[in-house]
């Protein structure tokens, strides 16, 4: 086999484990269709909304999986020559999979998906440097615990990521490749939250409503910033 048909294999190996419908299965077993529930999304933040903090930390840690199995078989199988595409290629297929599911068009019939964060988040924690994933997911936890808007925490962690990674690959310290993989993932997720962002100018976005979850947030988030620090 070829290698570049070994990354092509691995980009659609990718796409179809980011389409695993988890949060719709979640809602099956709860007797709903998280479809036509909440807001509609097939995520962890619907989840919440819908079924609970306990239901939603499930979607979200199967979907951060999915994200991290995808890209991390993608630079366990591929040529040594074309590792850095493959995650890159195999990042960006996982979180596109989440947004647009095919098994979800085989069950419901129509191509939906969720947003993207987690799975995205999945693939952060792999493609880009330690120092990266933790100040921007720490930054995430934090922002999202304080405000209880989880939008708003995501769109700026993924502001902050690609800049940062922009700046990176603008002085060579890592590879241009994955510049790809950035402003793909990054495209998928500011599209994807399209309508959140004009409910949160408009003052209708959906808060996290727990003081428990808030307060639990900010502490992870500051306990990863700091560990960053001293590590």
């Amino acid at each position: 086999m070829s290698n570049v048909l070994m990354v092509l294999l691995l980009t659609v190996l990718s796409y179809g484990i980011g389409a695993f419908p988890t949060a719709y299965l979640v809602g099956r077993c709860n007797h709903i269709n998280i479809f036509s529930s909440g807001s509609g999304n097939m995520g962890a933040n619907n989840t919440y909304h819908t079924l609970g903090v306990g239901w939603a930390a499930l979607v979200w840690v199967i979907d951060v999986g999915k994200g991290i199995l995808a890209t991390v078989l993608a630079r366990t199988m591929a040529p040594a020559s074309l590792l850095t595409l493959a995650g890159a290629l195999s990042g960006l297929a996982v979180v596109i999979g989440h947004s647009w599911s095919l098994w979800a068009l085989l069950l419901v019939g129509k191509l939906r998906g969720g947003k993207g964060a987690a799975t995205a988040g999945g693939t952060w924690l792999v493609n880009a440097p330690p120092t990266v994933f933790a100040v921007t997911v720490g930054l995430w936890a934090i922002i999202a615990g304080s405000t209880g808007y989880v939008t708003l925490a995501t769109l700026l962690m993924f502001a902050v990521g690609v800049l940062w990674m922009l700046a990176l690959a603008s002085i060579h310290a890592i590879a241009p490749v994955a510049i790809i993989y950035v402003i793909g993932v990054a495209a998928v997720i500011y599209w994807r939250h399209r309508t959140n962002l004009r409910a949160l100018i408009d003052g209708h976005e959906r808060q996290i409503t727990s003081p428990t979850v808030q307060t639990l947030m900010v502490a992870a988030g500051l306990i990863v910033l700091v560990l960053n620090l001293v590590r």
